[in-house]
């Protein structure tokens, strides 16, 4: 009840009163930090001996909406190294192929679909804010149902999710990160109805594969001749025999509804955190947007491992960084709000994190968060317009306050 009031109090205060920000003073609470500091994450990974311990390193630091060091993780993980073609083999992919804007293609591609399935890597934040600039196009040409792996199935499901219309921490697994949570949040505010297809009887492999795959076509029959799009990781979106799992969820969707989804990847070239360790391939096409490429026919380059393919493979430009925020966060429609901490300097290192007005701060997931170690550091947050409640905190202390993004 304690945290409630001074929320409460603090929200009043903004909206009747109709203040400048520098005129209120922040309101502090009681807040429970979900996010984890920089040197949590640094200790953490120093005392951890597993094999893996830099895939989930990766995980942590794109949760906190550090997109670079998330990367630069993931290098660590694979192992990356810098290897390049010759000029000769430069020259011929670049002769063989022509680059088209993914966006549009996709779209194109969309209106004689049915079913679409577009994969992320579960380190990038990228993948999901690509996929939520499809959004708002994919649902006018009919596109009104979204399927997310990412979301919790079972007794334990948000059976709310899409009364609500925002994500909560716990919806999924995954659900923390901002950028996923905007991905289901303008899926929402759009009108998409939103449905989890994880498995639920705690299986993996194949198993995991069919019991995807049974969920997706049970809502498909309660839904027929509606248009779906699916969102998922990695090789869950592969078509056609499946080296691991003998086929992936897609290719037994296509198998029990006789319906051949349009799959399209993003795993299979995406960036490193050193632009050195990039595919050479990714290296030789050398692009500067999102972009499909089309062969001397105008058949799309698909992603191929082994027998298992996808339709297209998506390519997507390096990233650049302010302040080592993703430059790519700060388009469409979304604002370079600076946030001043000219309170909080005995407190930093700080998370900051904005939540949607409206929202509950304990449980919303955070449009955007940064981290903020010194005074003389911008705190930059990418929001769209709107009123939000702004959280300052270091775990020992929190502090909320109303700014308007204009």
């Amino acid at each position: 009840m304690k945290t409630i009031f001074y929320f409460s109090m603090a929200a009043i205060l903004l909206s009747s009163c109709q203040k400048d920000k520098k005129d209120v003073a922040p309101t502090p609470i009681d807040f429970t930090l979900e996010y984890k500091f920089t040197s949590e994450i640094e200790q953490w990974v120093k005392q951890d001996t597993t094999p893996w311990k830099y895939q989930m390193s990766a995980v942590d630091y794109a949760t906190k909406g550090d997109y670079k060091h998330a990367l630069e993780q993931w290098d660590s993980a694979m192992g990356s190294r810098n290897i390049n073609y010759t000029p000769e083999r430069i020259d011929s992919i670049r002769n063989q192929y022509k680059q088209v804007n993914a966006k549009d293609y996709i779209l194109k591609r969309a209106k004689d679909e049915q079913i679409i399935i577009i994969n992320e890597a579960h380190h990038s934040s990228f993948h999901r804010f690509f996929t939520k600039s499809l959004l708002q196009d994919l649902y006018d040409l009919g596109y009104k149902n979204f399927g997310l792996e990412g979301l919790v199935n079972g007794t334990t499901k948000d059976t709310l999710l899409n009364k609500r219309n925002y994500p909560l921490q716990s919806s999924g697994f995954y659900m923390k990160e901002p950028q996923y949570g905007n991905l289901v949040r303008e899926a929402l505010s759009i009108g998409y109805t939103l449905f989890p297809y994880e498995q639920t009887s705690d299986v993996n492999n194949a198993e995991r594969e069919i019991e995807q795959a049974r969920y997706i076509e049970k809502f498909i029959e309660a839904h027929p001749g509606e248009k779906i799009l699916i969102y998922c990781g990695y090789d869950h979106a592969y078509e056609g025999p499946h080296s691991y799992w003998g086929k992936a969820m897609a290719g037994r969707l296509k198998e029990y509804t006789d319906i051949d989804p349009f799959t399209i990847n993003q795993t299979n070239y995406m960036e490193k955190g050193n632009p050195d360790f990039n595919h050479p391939f990714a290296k030789a096409i050398d692009i500067k947007e999102s972009v499909v490429l089309l062969d001397k026919d105008g058949q799309p380059l698909g992603a191929q491992s082994e027998q298992a393919y996808t339709d297209i493979i998506l390519f997507h430009p390096n990233t650049s960084y302010t302040n080592n925020r993703a430059d790519w966060l700060f388009t469409n429609n979304n604002t370079k709000h600076s946030v001043t901490l000219k309170d909080f300097e005995k407190m930093l290192p700080v998370f900051i994190l904005a939540f949607k007005e409206g929202e509950d701060i304990h449980q919303a997931v955070p449009v955007d968060i940064t981290e903020v170690y010194n005074p003389n550091e911008a705190a930059l947050l990418a929001l769209p317009k709107g009123r939000y409640n702004i959280v300052v905190t270091n775990k020992n202390k929190a502090f909320v306050f109303t700014e308007e993004v204009k």
